[in-house]
């Protein structure tokens, strides 16, 4: 099942408003499946992504409150619907332990986020022909609810 076919049985099911619009879908980071296991437990309520790499014609919007995405495996199946309760954009520096903690990943820590997320942004950047600072890069982050499947 393809993840507009998902989200609109979610949209049946939890009686959401008629106009209710999918804004994306998405794996996580360099392991979808495991991310999106923790999202499903609701361990995972927190990601965050690259402010600078959000330019051009060809990137995602950056989130907003509100909308609604649906997580997806490494084979791009549907795995849960989540809403978007919380988006700011801050220096990759100033991540708290309480952002850290609600990605859910690894042991949870601050500087368990920074050596993962510090490895992952150089390479996107670098894909990009762009070089990430931890000192002057900013990041989005986001916070998250699952909605469906419900529990």
């Amino acid at each position: 099942m393809r993840a507009t076919l998902f989200f609109e049985q979610a949209k049946k099911e939890l009686h959401l408003p008629q106009d209710a619009k999918l804004t994306s879908a998405y794996q996580f980071g360099e392991d979808p499946d495991k991310l999106a296991k923790l999202v499903l437990h609701r361990i995972k309520t927190a990601t965050s992504s690259a402010f600078d790499l959000y330019e051009g014609e060809e990137t995602d919007p950056i989130p907003k409150t509100g909308v609604y995405d649906v997580i997806l495996d490494n084979q791009d199946n549907p795995i849960c619907v989540t809403m978007t309760d919380y988006v700011k954009v801050i220096p990759f520096k100033n991540v708290d332990s309480y952002h850290a903690y609600c990605e859910g990943e690894g042991d949870k820590s601050l500087n368990y986020w920074n050596k993962i997320h510090r490895d992952f942004f150089e390479k996107e950047f670098q894909k990009e022909g762009k070089v990430f600072n931890p000192l002057t890069s900013k990041v989005v982050i986001e916070e998250f609810h699952v909605i469906y499947p419900k529990k």
